[in-house]
């Protein structure tokens, strides 16, 4: 039996019956954490245009793009809220790295509200589209950030999202091999958009893709059903060097989410940053007054792509070792309005920055288990004092990330729109999302319906009226 077929065969066999109690509370915290950051997300400019732009396409309103207050095609829908969902680079990582959040949820929803499917078919069909992203990104052994060729959820998030709508869409194993063959002809986003508006429509515009290849199927379109392993097919195109079939046929033995888990961020910027931000926080405790710093060193892996000195937007600085080590020293915190251009071009900023020297050592892993980055800093009156960090709150290795620490994050970024009333609200519908009915569903949806018209009001406001 060719593998694509094998395959295809246990992600359709799988119900939420197999699943188990663990899986379905992950999976249940992965739709939360990527539900609260798509709503942040959706203030921002990419999320704007890119609404505006889908607007104008028109399309029969059946799913509703999140925070921007209009309806739209499923597809459509799916790729906004794809898009507002990893721009703000604040969704759960992966091991191996990839973002499984922003190619699944989005999809679920679009379909679950489209056709009226309960809260238990979204959680089945997000742990599948999960899984097979984590299984294919381990297959391929693609640890190392430092060493990838494409962005992961270009490549893997699209059959990520074609076996999402598929369970929901209730394609047998036949019609799922075909929906991974349209979705795989439709991989690939490039490294080198790393740190424009671009990247965050990688995970979009796989959602949208696989999606809209899952619909295809659905209707009797067909392509390669052995598109996985077929020469010049998925595997071959993307990862030539090195590919172990039977990890990827361990489907679901355990799930991803399970062994060895997602990491939920607590800073939104790329995550090897993350490494570089705790080192600093910890030193900002100790240093009165910054502008008292004469030079800062850090010592990091080989990561080229993050050794930014200069970003020239504050979205750029999210990809910056230098420069979310710089924001941790001079604030004490990195948060969403730690990557605007204002404070990007603030003074202080501007100066710390011509101060760090950053050196990438190839003798520190690259990988997110065993890394670490060094922070030294030192003051005008010779003072030196260093941190440290070999993993970030809620990494691998490190201490689980306390449920109330979580709750705060996503309470912060549900604020952005909704009020206190509604974010408790839609907070108890999603930790009981498994015995939600249609209703319940449209109940959630309902609540991420807020457009900009209809955003909460600033507290000065509300006291005026």
């Amino acid at each position: 039996m060719a593998l694509t077929c094998k395959l295809c065969e246990r992600i359709a066999a799988t119900r939420f019956e197999t699943l188990g109690a663990d899986c379905v509370q992950r999976v249940k915290q992965a739709i939360k954490d990527g539900i609260a950051v798509a709503v942040a997300g959706s203030l921002e400019q990419p999320v704007k245009l890119l609404a505006a732009h889908l607007k104008s396409l028109g399309g029969k309103p059946q799913a509703t793009a999140w925070g921007r207050g209009f309806r739209t095609s499923p597809v459509h829908a799916a790729y906004v809220n794809g898009v507002a969902t990893h721009v703000l680079d604040f969704e759960p990582m992966w091991l191996p790295p990839t973002h499984a959040v922003s190619p699944t949820v989005p999809v679920a929803f679009a379909l679950a509200e489209a056709r009226g499917l309960s809260g238990r078919e979204i959680v089945t069909a997000v742990a599948k589209g999960m899984e097979i992203q984590g299984r294919i990104q381990f297959a391929a052994n693609q640890f190392r950030p430092d060493a990838l060729r494409f962005h992961p959820p270009g490549t893997v998030g699209v059959l990520g999202a074609a076996v999402t709508a598929s369970h929901l869409l209730g394609l047998d194993h036949d019609g799922l091999a075909h929906a991974l063959g349209l979705a795989a002809s439709r991989a690939g986003a490039l490294l080198a958009n790393i740190g424009s508006m671009t990247k965050s429509t990688h995970c979009g515009y796989a959602a949208a893709s696989g999606l809209d290849a899952a619909l295809l199927a659905s209707r009797g379109f067909t392509a390669n059903p052995e598109a996985l392993e077929a020469p010049r097919g998925f595997v071959a195109t993307f990862f030539p060097d090195e590919f172990d079939y039977d990890k990827l046929l361990g489907f679901g033995k355990p799930f991803r989410i399970v062994e060895p888990g997602l990491a939920i961020k607590l800073f939104p910027s790329q995550f090897a940053t993350h490494w570089a931000i705790t080192a600093a926080l910890e030193l900002h405790e100790n240093i009165i007054d910054p502008g008292r710093i004469a030079h800062v060193t850090i010592r990091a892996p080989v990561m080229k792509y993050i050794d930014r000195p200069l970003p020239v937007t504050g979205l750029e600085g999210k990809f910056s070792f230098q420069y979310t080590a710089a924001a941790a020293l001079l604030d004490g915190r990195v948060t969403i309005d730690s990557f605007t251009d204002a404070r990007r071009f603030r003074s202080d900023m501007v100066a710390l920055l011509g101060k760090i020297e950053l050196t990438q050592d190839p003798g520190i892993p690259g990988e997110w288990r065993g890394m670490h980055v060094a922070i030294e800093v030192e003051l005008r009156d010779g003072k030196k004092l260093k941190s440290v960090c070999h993993g970030p709150p809620g990494a691998w290795g490190q201490p689980p990330l306390a449920a109330p620490e979580h709750e705060a994050k996503l309470r912060d970024c549900l604020a952005k729109v909704l009020d206190g009333r509604r974010i408790t609200r839609l907070l108890e519908l999603l930790d009981g999302l498994e015995r939600q009915t249609p209703r319940g569903v449209s109940a959630i949806v309902a609540l991420l319906s807020n457009g900009p018209d209809r955003r909460r009001a600033p507290a000065r406001a509300k006291r005026a009226l």
